[in-house]
């Protein structure tokens, strides 16, 4: 059942209203049939830059939908609800935009940002390296100053979207202690993508690696100045942690959902099994943790939609909301009992979904870090 909202305005309860519509009745259906064909949604996406769900969080001038944090997450999570790809890859295309939008100049922002809020071009973002995972300043993909051209080489890993993104927001070494950041359109001559990681779920959403082998990418791609790469890439991160968090409670929400409609409609000696203590506890837990999940990400984000530090919560939400989720859809699993073991029911699918949100955006043990790390500075 839809969770209930406490929504600033009218306008934002339409939007959410509108979001949990399309996820109803063009995404949930087509969920588990492209999950089990490992199709990249790529209309759904369109259809969702059709909708005017692609850019929420940016600035109208642009052609987003100035709208706050509080609301876009909450969209986000009727998204992931009903499929965990198409959430998981709004919010990286979110993340993709971010630091154009931030960093880039107003003429870059003219030049690009507007078709990737409509929808017509699909971002990725490209820090973490096989060596370079949770420890991002020791990335060594390296971009050469050539005339006015970027001659980039080395292997990014763990890209989602590889292969089908229109750009990539890239982090790149410009010298021995310089990390900048390039916005890399998918068709530069020397850019190609390895074949796909073959993942326990999430199984529609293409992860790769991402090869340059002296790539030319024009120096006029550069965001923000050379040397702000690190800058960039972790305050993207923060808010894509806030994106993933409200993912996860989506799928926990979609969980739980499921394990209730069955208790209620799986009867034991004469009665419904929501009616024996042991399954009524077991549901009551997993409503505690998606409710409180829910308040920690949107606690989070109307901090930051008043520029207040947000950092430590976000990584907070993150860590609560991905562990959480793994502990409802697990947990889901076993109310169906054996029927939830099987693929004639999505809780499989959304246990196996469930893990990754732990590991991606930093992994969960580099969020306890970020979180004693800034506790210290109080």
């Amino acid at each position: 059942m839809p969770a209930e909202r406490l929504l600033p305005d009218s306008d934002a309860e339409d939007l959410v209203a509108l979001a949990r519509e399309i996820a109803r009745d063009e995404l949930a259906p087509r969920a588990a049939a492209a999950e089990e064909a490992e199709q990249f949604p790529r209309e759904q996406f369109r259809l969702l830059g059709k909708s005017g769900l692609l850019g929420l969080p940016y600035a109208g001038r642009w052609g987003g939908g100035e709208v706050s944090y509080e609301v876009y997450l909450q969209v986000l999570e009727e998204i992931a609800t009903a499929w965990m790809t198409v959430g998981v890859g709004l919010s990286v295309h979110t993340m993709s935009c971010y630091a154009l939008s931030e960093y880039g100049t107003d003429e870059q922002r003219g030049e690009w940002l507007p078709e990737m809020l409509e929808g017509s071009l699909l971002g990725a973002y490209a820090l973490s390296e096989t060596q370079a995972g949770s420890d991002a300043a020791a990335l060594s993909t390296r971009a050469r100053l050539d005339g006015t051209d970027y001659v980039v080489n080395g292997t990014k890993a763990w890209i989602t979207h590889a292969g089908v993104a229109d750009f990539y927001t890239t982090m790149v070494r410009t010298g021995a202690d310089e990390i900048s950041c390039l916005l890399v359109p998918s068709a530069t001559d020397g850019l190609s993508a390895a074949p796909r990681e073959r993942k326990m779920g999430l199984t529609g959403s293409p992860t790769a690696q991402l090869i340059f082998d002296d790539a030319r990418v024009p120096a006029s791609r550069l965001l923000g100045a050379p040397g702000d790469g690190l800058r960039i890439a972790l305050s993207s991160l923060s808010s894509g942690r806030l994106g993933i968090a409200a993912c996860a409670v989506g799928l926990a929400q979609a969980a739980l959902d499921e394990a209730v409609a069955y208790a209620k409609g799986r009867s034991q000696f004469g009665r419904s099994i929501i009616d024996f203590q042991g399954i009524e506890f077991l549901l009551a837990d997993m409503a505690a943790i998606v409710e409180s999940s829910r308040a920690c990400y949107l606690e989070a984000a109307r901090r930051r939609d008043r520029g207040l530090p947000f950092q430590r919560q976000a990584s907070i939400a993150k860590l609560v909301a991905t562990d959480g989720a793994m502990k409802v859809t697990t947990d889901a699993v076993q109310v169906l009992g054996g029927a939830g073991y099987t693929r004639d029911f999505p809780v499989e699918r959304y246990m196996r979904e469930a893990k990754v949100p732990q590991i991606f955006e930093g992994t969960n043990q580099i969020q306890r870090v970020v979180i004693a790390r800034e506790l210290k500075k109080a």
